[in-house]
């Protein structure tokens, strides 16, 4: 066998991937392609959240945008992180803008459709964002209803998608708060390593309390685990904590370490343009189907 022959990360996985299987993402698991749309709108909100950093929140959310609008669905990323990776990810630069989440948050006359942006993927659209977004936290403490802000913002453009991904920042701050405040359901990201199943107790309790006290028909939609190594027996025993404590909360789809994600934050788009038979874009078509299926 030739070792030498160079890798098209667009056609095959490499050897990197050898292990890299996508937790039952294939034509057995009964979850259905999604039938296509003859219209829009009006969206589905989406909250990605877990205030533990580092577990897959804008992976997912790049990702699982991306293959929804594989499935016809219009689809609009929404950047709340003053980090700005969900941006960047997508090839934008967010020291170079100059207008984001964060105007159309502060500014009574700031237009939504002048801060969004076309992405790379058709049929998914961008709210980009970077570190001013960061003083918003602050400046919405003075505001009348400020855990409607979000909502407030992006209410003129939901009748055009289908489904509207909030990429939360990692933490359980205001700006955490106007994401779930404003959005349907919740899709949690979870690492599989012990302290992110800690981690989820905390999260549920801030939920309760938006569901209690801001958006009373805000769910759960699922659970999603992340980083999962199939070769360790640490991430398997979590994974299995993690369905035994949630059941069906948890999706079928299993997202594995894998070298590729890396690379496509390099190269500025989704997984399934860039190894679009690679396991890691085969597990989030799954999670795209089994989202439109819940």
């Amino acid at each position: 066998m030739d070792t030498t022959r160079p890798i098209d990360p667009r056609r095959e996985d490499g050897p990197e991937d050898d292990t890299d299987v996508a937790g039952g993402a294939d034509a057995t698991t009964g979850i259905p392609e999604p039938a296509p749309l003859t219209d829009h709108g009006p969206a589905r909100v989406i909250a990605v959240a877990n205030q533990k950093g580092g577990v897959g929140k804008t992976t997912s959310a790049i990702n699982l945008g991306a293959a929804l609008a594989e499935y016809g669905r219009k689809v609009l990323l929404v950047d709340f992180d003053p980090q700005g990776a969900l941006s960047v990810g997508l090839g934008v630069q967010p020291h170079q803008l100059d207008s984001t989440v964060y105007n159309l948050l502060m500014e009574r006359d700031a237009e939504i459709d002048e801060v969004i942006r076309q992405t790379v993927v058709e049929g998914m659209d961008l709210l980009p964002s970077n570190i001013d977004l960061s003083a918003a936290e602050v400046q919405l403490v003075f505001e009348v209803g400020r855990e409607q802000a979000l909502g407030r913002a992006l209410k003129p453009v939901l009748d055009r998608y289908d489904v509207v991904l909030i990429d939360c920042q990692p933490s359980l701050g205001l700006l955490t708060i106007n994401a779930l405040a404003c959005a349907d359901t919740v899709l949690i990201p979870l690492a599989c390593e012990f302290f992110s199943l800690r981690g989820v107790a905390l999260l549920m309790d801030t939920i309760d309390k938006v569901r209690d006290r801001l958006n009373p028909n805000l769910a759960i939609l699922g659970i999603l685990a992340t980083m999962f190594d199939p070769r360790t027996l640490h991430t398997r025993e979590v994974q299995h904590r993690v369905r035994e404590a949630f059941g069906d909360l948890v999706f079928q789809a299993v997202i594995n370490r894998t070298v590729r994600f890396p690379e496509t934050t390099v190269a500025g788009e989704p997984i399934t343009t860039w190894a679009p038979v690679s396991a890691g874009a085969t597990a989030y078509r799954l999670l795209a189907r089994e989202v439109l299926a819940r």
